[in-house]
């Protein structure tokens, strides 16, 4: 076996073999499940107990509307009480309602005090009450009035109660003409987490291959490597050992997700089993949401992922093995990786607001731009895109990734045997240029 194919082995099996990885690799999915999950059910809970909300309506409309809920007990209070309940504020009362005047004729007569800031779902439950009330009290005097006949007027009452329950189904138009019926939510979803998943394994990975060179620069093993293996090889074998670890773990996630979703689409073809489901989740329909989630082309999709895993793990893998190689620790190489952090960073930014429009101008220039095209382009290709612009933007983003490496591998090879002194920008220039 030739000295890169003993680097690669020597790179990947001492990872795989390591129970940190094993241990990460089975429970790193429902580490992401739990990091997803417990923040928002910790975010439904109580502080403790039922908050007790004190009301003071001068007009007597509005306060009989309030219904108590589950987090709230609104109580109505006399207005000649208002100086007493301030006392108790933030002790027996959580909050202060108070309504100074008619709200169909001066909307802003109403305030809320607490002494920490009020939270959205009260905010939002007391706002849709009143709101109620004030067009009830529209329509009511538009009866009065007379101008409009009252059977008309209890038919808008009629429509403004029952609300509407508009469905909007979305079609998208493929390259040969056919038309499917696509979720924009579902879209956006898959988008999101390839885009996280690509983002943490580039960063991760390329992190692990600085990690690797400086270790080895410190303890001054390269110098006994070096005398069998050059430079540049150590370098490829490094970078893509390091590499077939990320892609191993992918694959054994892959497998697990089609294991899960295999299982979970038998459980939900069972009739018995789907109409126990749709009784338990009320509206939710289960079924489609499985129907959609396996009409996806997950193989389209996992190409892709790889594709731009493997360029944009390369490239800046091949980064940041150029600047652990020229320092000597790891304080130095703060310098030199902040800015391609903070390059990566936006890659991620920049495809977090594309999701809202995939076909903008900042989703469509940054998915070609090879630094941040790796991440925001798997925001894009759940979406539907051309072929085009995925050909373009993958031969942009190797074609870089090649000239990066040659760059990188010529200043890794001089500066992996440079000690006492952190070079600037210019001498590292400068190290390219040597034969």
């Amino acid at each position: 076996m030739n000295t890169v194919g003993l680097v690669i082995q020597r790179e990947y099996i001492s990872r795989v073999r390591k129970k940190s990885f094993i241990i990460l690799t089975l429970l790193m999915p429902l580490l992401m499940v739990a990091l997803s999950v417990i923040p928002f059910w910790l975010s439904t809970l109580n502080e403790g107990g039922v908050k007790k909300i004190a009301v003071i309506d001068n007009t007597g409309i509005y306060a009989p509307l309030l219904q108590s809920t589950d987090n709230y007990d609104f109580q109505v209070i006399g207005s000649n009480k208002a100086k007493e309940l301030e006392s108790q504020l933030g002790k027996e009362y959580y909050a202060i309602l108070q309504i100074t005047g008619d709200l169909n004729k001066n909307p802003q007569a109403v305030s809320i005090t607490s002494e920490k800031q009020t939270p959205q779902d009260l905010q939002s439950h007391i706002k849709r009450t009143l709101n109620e009330k004030v067009t009830q009290q529209k329509l009511d005097e538009l009866t009065a009035s007379g101008e409009v006949d009252a059977q008309a007027i209890n038919r808008v009452r009629s429509i403004v109660e029952s609300g509407s329950n508009v469905s909007l189904k979305t079609l998208r138009l493929g390259d040969d003409g056919s038309v499917s019926e696509s979720s924009t939510e579902l879209s956006t979803i898959i988008g999101m987490i390839f885009t996280i998943l690509i983002y943490m394994f580039i960063l991760m990975y390329g992190n692990m291959v600085m990690q690797a060179v400086l270790e080895e620069k410190k303890s001054r093993i390269v110098e006994v490597m070096v005398s069998s293996v050059k430079p540049v090889n150590l370098l490829i074998g490094k970078v893509v050992g390091i590499g077939l670890v990320g892609i191993t773990q992918l694959i054994i996630w892959g497998i697990l997700l089609g294991v899960l979703f295999s299982g979970l689409s038998f459980f939900i073809a069972s009739p018995d089993q789907a109409a126990a489901m749709s009784a338990d989740m009320g509206d939710f329909n289960m079924e489609g949401l499985v129907t959609s989630i396996m009409g996806v082309n997950w193989f389209e999709i996992g190409i892709f992922f790889l594709i731009f895993f493997i360029g944009g793990y390369v490239m800046y893998a091949s980064i940041f093995a150029m600047f652990a190689s020229a320092v000597d620790s790891d304080e130095d190489t703060s310098q030199f990786m902040t800015p391609v952090t903070l390059l990566i960073m936006f890659a991620f930014f920049a495809g977090f607001y594309s999701v809202s429009n995939p076909d903008g101008p900042l989703a469509f220039w940054t998915s070609l731009i090879p630094f941040t095209s790796p991440i925001v382009m798997m925001v894009r290709i759940p979406f539907g895109i051309p072929i085009w612009q995925k050909v373009l933007s993958v031969v942009l983003l190797y074609g870089t990734f090649i000239l990066i490496s040659i760059f990188a591998a010529k200043i890794y090879r001089v500066g992996i045997l440079m000690y006492g002194k952190k070079p600037t920008i210019k001498e590292m220039l400068k190290w390219v240029k040597y034969k």
